[in-house]
């Protein structure tokens, strides 16, 4: 075992590799680790960063043993963190080392920033008076240091004033250190009045922080309730008891709109955590965040292997979104590994949403997490008025894809200066692309996939493994010019078709490859909740906690598109999505409308989300679910297996269902292809494995993987637990 001793001859340390345990390596003298020390080590003929981890170190002769090569100066990854990286590897089935990859992510932070030269005024006096040198001593009293830089700017002089006051003496240089990322928020900054349903919630949740213990609360709320403005009291209580908070959020997009209201309550925006923060900003959050100085984050999945020092609250936002399911790697469930990380820390976590997936629903029901229900929207605002409009009876005009009941809907809308949204989930021009003479289609070349027209560039792109070609003129069976067809409507084509219809409108379009990435994309939210638009036309980016107030007419333009496939969770993905989408309209207290265009009025989802009976909804869906032994009443897990060839894939697969032990609470099912078959050049198969809910799975699929063909050449076999993707 390692002990906090300067004499200890060797430790385990985890590398970020795929490694299914920790490294033995010799403690050089003098040198002093303990559980959770930062340190580099080598590894073949690199240097990599690797944590000090748990356990007794294996009996290696010491002859053989590599040294430490460095003790990073940063505070250890404390036991609760390493115990979760232990959980999340055992319950994913991946390897411990790829599970800390994700909390090393920022290796120039291991070591502490560097100290910023400043100065700082002295008793001595300048040899004359200016009035730029009399504004630059008035800034500096009270005996602050200043950067160089920042000094002129607030007493609004140059530098060369400032250089010439330091070489007089009357400035000596100091070191201040390095600036924080972000202020620190004051609970008490901007407390808001809350409706009582609100203050109810808010009371329940501040108990929770306060009693230190752990405790799941849903906080179920309709679209507009104000559940943000909730569970603020829950961070404002947990920023009270000195402890960090974490703030989960499923989009990056949310984030810019999220940091602003965080600021105007508590006078300060929280730490960002996301893909698109620069790699410096990253250093220096995961530094401050390890360190104490950044109190609350507000970030992507990722943002859950932090080092925090004092972690104390975990909020969960748009729990239901499946933006938390990471398929790459490290497969894994944010919200549900959010709720491990706060039982292992023994600290509360508040899951919140609209529309709560049927898991948290029925943890609710059964007495495992609190819940708190907020029915009506903030200060009385009402619900849209929603209809179903049959595309049987109304249908579009030929070649077009709105129906006259919505056009007729969107021109009053136009006429009331109001705007109107377009939902279609769908990117692109056209899902489809084909040659009206030989019938030729454009599929991926390595993915079983069609090319989706993105009119806008002039390329037909495949969006699942990004390969892209220019659209070409003529078709390249036949040759014949002319005659290729774009099959089915993407928001481009919905686009062409609104522009067509209202000409002088301002119409934007809202979608996740915009060209400019996420910081137009934010851009145009802002114009959008500026009153710039008329007409927005928009992917799932658009159902995601926006706040549109001039927004009174929503309308989806095929409500059926979540339904058409064989998920088990199809029903309650669409029930969520168009519940979410519709929310959009009429948050300020307008009348507001949502039309859903359907071939299926008649579908259970579509009659619960036009008749406001949630409830009735989610009794239908669990009941179902529990009929079928489907989550949360049994077990789900997918097993992939790829390889450049079909026949090695179906081979290995075939061998690891014969592979599989005997067990009553637990069955495979296929292999069978799976439903996207090629995918970036592999062929795919699936196994499925399904089961009691108090079964074994993971050891189950350990059995299976340890008894069946060992992974050869190219062959990859992914394990993933609770799977929320079936493709």
């Amino acid at each position: 075992m390692i002990e906090d001793s300067p004499f200890v001859a060797a430790a385990p340390v985890l590398v970020p590799m795929p490694a299914e345990r920790p490294y033995t390596y010799a403690v050089p003298a003098g040198m002093r680790v303990v559980p959770g020390s930062i340190v580099r080590v080598p590894l073949g003929p690199r240097q990599v960063a690797g944590i000090v981890w748990d356990g007794a170190v294996e009996k290696v002769d010491a002859k053989k043993l590599r040294p430490i090569e460095q003790v990073f100066d940063c505070p250890p990854i404390d036991r609760a963190m390493r115990r979760f990286v232990d959980w999340v590897a055992q319950y994913t089935l991946s390897p411990p080392g790829m599970v800390a990859r994700m909390l090393l992510r920022a290796p120039e932070a291991f070591d502490p920033e560097p100290w910023i030269e400043g100065l700082q005024r002295t008793l001595l006096v300048p040899d004359r008076m200016t009035g730029a040198r009399q504004r630059v001593l008035e800034t500096a009293e009270g005996g602050l240091a200043w950067t160089r830089s920042g000094l002129a700017h607030a007493a609004g002089v140059s530098s060369t004033v400032i250089d010439g006051l330091r070489a007089q003496g009357v400035f000596e240089t100091v070191m201040i250190p390095p600036r924080p990322v972000v202020a620190a928020p004051d609970p008490g900054y901007a407390i808001p009045e809350l409706m009582p349903d609100q203050s109810e919630a808010a009371r329940m949740l501040r108990a929770n922080v306060t009693a230190s213990v752990f405790n799941v609360a849903l906080l179920d709320g309709v679209t507009g309730s104000g559940k943000t403005e909730v569970y603020f009291e829950a961070v404002a209580a947990a920023l009270d008891q000195g402890k960090q908070v974490l703030i989960l959020l499923p989009e990056i997009a949310l984030t810019h709109a999220f940091l602003e209201r965080f600021q105007q309550r508590f006078g300060a925006k929280p730490g960002e955590w996301h893909s698109d923060l620069p790699p410096r900003m990253r250093e220096k959050v995961w530094r401050q965040v390890a360190e104490g100085g950044v109190r609350v984050v507000a970030g992507a999945r990722s943002a859950l292997f932090l080092p925090f020092k004092e972690l104390g609250l975990i909020v969960v936002d748009e729990e239901h979104d499946p933006a938390y399911k990471q398929e790459d790697r490290v497969f894994y469930n944010a919200r549900d590994m959010a709720v491990v990380r706060g039982h292992i820390g023994s600290f509360p976590v508040v899951l919140a949403s609209a529309t709560p997936s049927v898991e948290s629903r029925v943890n609710a029901s059964q007495g495992r997490y609190d819940r708190a229900v907020l029915s009506a929207r903030f200060a009385e605002a009402a619900l849209p008025h929603l209809k179903a409009v049959d595309m049987r009876r109304a249908p579009p005009a030929r070649g077009g894809f709105l129906s006259p009941v919505l056009l007729d809907q969107m021109r009053q809308t136009l006429e009331r200066k109001e705007q109107s949204l377009l939902f279609l989930n769908r990117r692109g021009y056209a899902p489809l692309t084909l040659c009206r003479v030989c019938g030729h289609r454009f599929g991926c070349p390595v993915c079983s996939a069609w090319l989706v027209e993105h009119r806008f560039r002039g390329q037909l792109v495949c969006h699942h493994c990004g390969h892209n070609e220019r659209r070409p003129e003529a078709c390249p069976e036949c040759g014949t010019l002319d005659h290729l067809v774009a099959c089915g409507p993407g928001v481009e084509r919905i686009a062409e078709e609104v522009v067509t219809h209202f000409p002088e409108a301002r119409t934007i379009v809202l979608s996740s490859d915009l060209m400019g990435g996420v910081r137009r994309l934010r851009l145009e939210l802002e114009a959008i909740a500026d009153g710039e638009a008329d007409i927005v036309i928009g992917t799932q980016l658009v159902a995601k906690g926006h706040n549109f107030p001039n927004m009174t007419l929503v309308g989806v333009v095929d409500a059926d598109l979540g339904l058409a496939n064989g998920d088990p969770r199809a029903a309650e993905r669409t029930f969520q999505l168009l519940s979410q989408v519709t929310g959009r309209a009429g948050r300020t207290g307008k009348k507001s409308l949502g039309l859903l265009q359907t071939f299926q009025p008649e579908h259970p989802v579509m009659r619960a989300i036009v008749s406001g009976d949630a409830e009735a909804f989610y009794e239908r869906e669990i009941a179902e679910r529990e009929r079928a032994a489907l989550p949360p009443f049994g077990r789900l897990a997918g097993v992939i297996v790829s390889a450049v060839t079909r026949a090695e894939a179906e081979g290995h697969a075939r061998g690891l269902r014969r592979a599989a032990p005997e067990a009553s609470d637990l069955f495979v099912l296929g292999p069978a292809e799976a439903p996207l078959s090629l995918l970036g050049g592999r062929h795919r198969f699936r196994l499925l494995i399904q089961g009691e809910r108090r079964a074994d799975i993971q050891g189950f699929i350990r059995a299976m993987l340890a008894n069946g063909p060992k992974q050869r050449g190219l062959v990859r076999v992914q394990v993933d637990i609770d799977p929320q993707s079936f493709l």
